[in-house]
């Protein structure tokens, strides 16, 4: 058991890579990886009373729906945390301030152009959650999911026509909550067009702060 915790957020637009960094940093450092998106996912499948409730309230693409159900999650005790894609809100990382204190956040800053083209390559199987991108991590059959078969789908926001409004939509939110841990000295921005180029920073600025359990080759 680690004698200090950790808690840290990675924060991105959609489509800049929040869920491979912090895979990385699960599988580097022992974090335990907590998925907004995947969170919702599960608990919805398995018929989760609370996540229901909130996702009620909420209209299509709002942003206030995951903070009842996944603040929970961040106050176990047992382990280090990496959260991504959460806050996305100032309201939810005020929410988080009040059983939480965050001890690093990492922000993710993509270029518009590459983004835009991310999200309209993207295509995922919904069952599970698997993203794959048709440029550069493709199905082995095109149209169908690797591991099950399943046909895949291209979601609603991630259509071309789409995408313009959903990266300003979480920049205008995002950003009092940059502003905000940017205040506290506890956010650390890394920019770049590929997620294998900006990873060994991170992982330079998170072994700083814990020890790894894989070097940077062996991930």
């Amino acid at each position: 058991m680690a004698s200090k915790l950790l808690r840290a957020v990675v924060l991105g637009p959609p489509g800049s890579g929040k869920g491979t960094v912090c895979e990385r940093i699960a599988r580097s450092f022992g974090l335990q990886h907590l998925s907004s998106g995947q969170f919702l996912r599960e608990n919805l499948h398995g018929g989760g009373a609370a996540v229901v409730l909130q996702l009620c309230g909420c209209g299509a693409g709002g942003f206030g729906s995951i903070t009842a159900a996944f603040l929970p999650l961040t106050t176990a005790p047992f382990c280090h945390r990496a959260c991504a894609g959460f806050p996305r809100t100032l309201g939810q990382a005020e929410a988080l301030d009040r059983i939480c204190e965050l001890d690093l956040v990492i922000s993710l800053n993509i270029p518009f152009e590459t983004l835009k083209d991310r999200l309209s390559a993207r295509w995922v199987h919904p069952a599970s959650g698997r993203v794959y991108n048709m440029d550069f991590n493709p199905p082995h059959v095109q149209g169908v999911d690797d591991l099950t078969g399943e046909p895949l789908v291209q979601r609603e926001d991630d259509k071309p026509e789409a995408v313009a409004a959903r990266l300003r939509k979480y920049k205008d939110a995002a950003k009092p909550v940059i502003e905000l841990y940017k205040s506290r000295g506890i956010l650390h921005s890394f920019s770049g067009t590929e997620t294998n180029k900006i990873w060994p920073y991170v992982y330079t600025l998170l072994s700083s702060k814990i020890p790894p359990i894989l070097s940077d080759e062996e991930k």
